[in-house]
């Protein structure tokens, strides 16, 4: 067993020159801990966020970042129950996934069935989650129903669309023209993302509005979505994809989202709500592994399949964020040991 083990700490906030390579001593775990060897996980917007400095949920600097963890269990902690050395494991970390090892609380993970793609089942975590508790505990659709979605071929726009399909829920996806063979295949109907406005396009098909609209929020965007979304509808706002200017978060159009979410929507008839999956997490973890449990469960089965839009190797995380940078990533990005060894 190594003595150290490689990490990627990120210094402060600023450039991509922030994120450093560094050994870490390799540690025990403790009472109640599991230690994992990684083996898999993710990148997304929050990486580039968290690099910005303006993240709420970010330790102080300097830190590893890594927001979901798939992992070998490599030493169970005093007093650790129902896991053991070998089994393959996952969690929402928030912090410390970019790394080899990975030392955290045992009441964190979720035990991953055999015989399911690394990539697939970190995708799972993050993006999935966020995209299974909009739909089924804020918005609560049924089949039949409808729902927009936008920014639909990014890492959540995927996972709504592809979770929506097997719901039965008919959808429609914004997204520009060169994404729209994606959407199709994901069973949605796209709208251009541009040219006129979203619920221009969302009523040219279905003129009455949508049951729920679930949008990365973000300025006049929003607005818009509330405007496609029946009355009695429910718009979910998460995360501010849309909100950034030259690469940081734009205040002004953070409120304006907001405001549109929330006010806008009760003023035209509509319920607004704003999604976050780490608040609900730390007020109570139960629901996100319950419903990370039966996501497993559904990859197993076949009925959804997370779109890999880039396999990289474990500690590329300076690359994975110049591909977000740059933006137009259809579907996730997840970085694994087993690309690094290809």
């Amino acid at each position: 067993m190594p003595d150290t083990y490689r990490a990627i700490m990120l210094t402060g906030p600023g450039g991509l020159d922030r994120l450093e390579e560094v050994p870490l001593p390799l540690l025990a775990p403790g009472p109640g801990e599991l230690r994992v060897q990684v083996i898999a996980t993710g990148a997304g917007g929050t990486d580039l966020t968290m690099r910005r400095g303006r993240y709420p949920f970010a330790p102080p600097f300097p830190f590893v970042p890594g927001y979901e963890v798939l992992g070998i269990v490599d030493a169970v902690g005093a007093g650790v129950k129902g896991f053991s050395n070998g089994q393959k494991v996952t969690a929402l970390t928030v912090h410390g996934a970019f790394a080899e090892y990975l030392v955290r609380g045992a009441e964190h993970f979720v035990a991953v069935p055999e015989g399911l793609d690394d990539g697939e089942t970190v995708a799972l975590v993050l993006n999935y989650a966020t995209a299974w508790q909009m739909i089924h505990r804020v918005a609560q659709l049924r089949a039949g129903q409808t729902a927009l979605v936008t920014g639909a071929n990014g890492g959540v726009g995927t996972a709504l669309l592809d979770l929506l399909r097997d719901a039965e829920v008919r959808a429609l996806g914004t997204c520009s023209t060169r994404h729209a063979t994606i959407v199709r295949e994901l069973g949605a109907e796209p709208i251009p993302s541009r040219g006129a406005p979203i619920d221009v396009g969302a009523r040219r098909i279905l003129p009455g509005g949508v049951d729920a609209a679930f949008d990365a929020l973000g300025g006049s965007g929003t607005a818009e979505c509330v405007r496609a979304t029946k009355r009695g509808g429910f718009v979910v706002g998460y995360g501010f994809a849309a909100t950034v200017v030259n690469g940081r978060p734009g205040r002004w159009r953070i409120l304006r989202g907001v405001a549109s979410l929330l006010a806008g929507a009760r003023l035209r008839g509509r319920r607004g709500a704003f999604y976050g999956i780490t608040l609900r997490y730390r007020s109570d973890p139960a629901p996100f592994k319950e419903d990370l449990a039966t996501l497993l469960s559904l990859l197993a089965a076949r009925r959804i399949a997370p779109r890999i839009a880039h396999r990289l190797p474990l500690l590329a995380v300076r690359r994975s964020q110049e591909l977000l940078e740059a933006g137009g990533v259809d579907g996730k990005i997840v970085l694994t040991r087993e690309a690094g060894l290809a």
